[in-house]
């Protein structure tokens, strides 16, 4: 049974976890927000011109200001919180961490996924002139979708963001442990964990292209309603079936499509996002 005070510092931490994660998101989801939306165009079946090219890469940002806050809350205060109280043993410290992330990814996917809906559409003109930014996009996704409009994608983002969850955050602690080793302390300063993070990001985007571009495509699915939209996507098909087509009639270059800009861009973000979370919590623990 764990004590009150036990249970005290959990919540303390799992709270500054929770600061330290909104203050991350916010940042890396802001700075790179002209790359994100280079890379959705870029996997978008419209094609990247007529997806809108270069132009208004800030489309859908406020969904992002909105969203990405919570999102990296909910994700870190649920991570920290496993990764603290999970009973595993040291040697299985990476299935600890898999299991911790993978958790805190589902949590944050329930605030994320309808920002993501919302900023895909808007990034890549989905509605035309009927719907230029986020809050227009947003009554177009509940008008011709309802509310269950807004997790469309859900099921695959979660596919997407555990593999690369799965991927990022035991190379993150693997890499973390080993230069506290090599630098003969612990915690590291933010810029050493930042490098740390940069590259297990970097690793795990690249690898997890693929679905990265199922997710897009599946967004960026609509319906048919009294607007005048494709009556060809009336019908929505399955995330296997959107696989397969995806690789039949596109390729296998069409499901890695985007990745240079992606594992860029989750690259730097990872620098960035990690960075700022450690040394937000390292202030705020400081400061408790």
């Amino acid at each position: 049974m764990v004590s009150s005070p036990s249970l005290a510092r959990i919540g303390s931490k799992a709270l500054s976890s929770a600061q330290a994660g909104g203050a991350a998101g916010t940042a890396v989801d802001l700075l790179f927000f002209p790359i994100d939306t280079i890379k959705t165009r870029l996997q978008s079946s419209q094609g990247f011109v007529r997806a809108g090219g270069f132009k208004g890469i800030y489309k859908g940002v406020g969904s992002v200001v909105v969203g990405s806050a919570p999102g990296a809350a909910a994700f870190f205060s649920t991570y920290d919180t496993l990764k603290r109280t999970l009973p595993f043993p040291e040697h299985l410290a990476p299935v600890k961490h898999i299991i911790a992330a993978s958790a805190g990814e589902v949590a944050a996917c329930l605030i994320r996924v309808p920002t993501e809906v919302i900023k895909t559409r808007a990034q890549t003109s989905t509605y035309g002139t009927l719907a230029q930014g986020s809050y227009a996009a947003a009554r177009m996704v509940l008008k011709t979708d309802g509310l269950k409009g807004l997790y469309r994608g859900f099921g695959t983002t979660v596919m997407r963001e555990i593999p690369f969850t799965s991927i990022q955050f035991p190379l993150y602690e693997f890499f973390k442990a080993r230069l506290s080793v090599y630098v003969g302390r612990k915690p590291l300063l933010a810029h050493e964990a930042a490098a740390c993070g940069s590259i297990a990001g970097g690793i795990a985007a690249a690898l997890t292209t693929p679905l990265d571009v199922l997710k897009t495509r599946v967004m960026l699915d609509i319906r048919v309603s009294s607007v005048r939209l494709d009556p060809t996507k009336e019908k929505l098909p399955t995330l296997s079936a959107r696989f397969r087509q995806i690789y039949v009639q596109e390729g296998v270059r069409t499901l890695f499509s985007g990745v240079i800009p992606r594992t860029l861009w989750i690259s730097a973000g990872g620098a960035v996002f990690l960075g700022v979370y450690e040394w937000t919590v390292n202030g705020l623990m400081s400061y408790s």
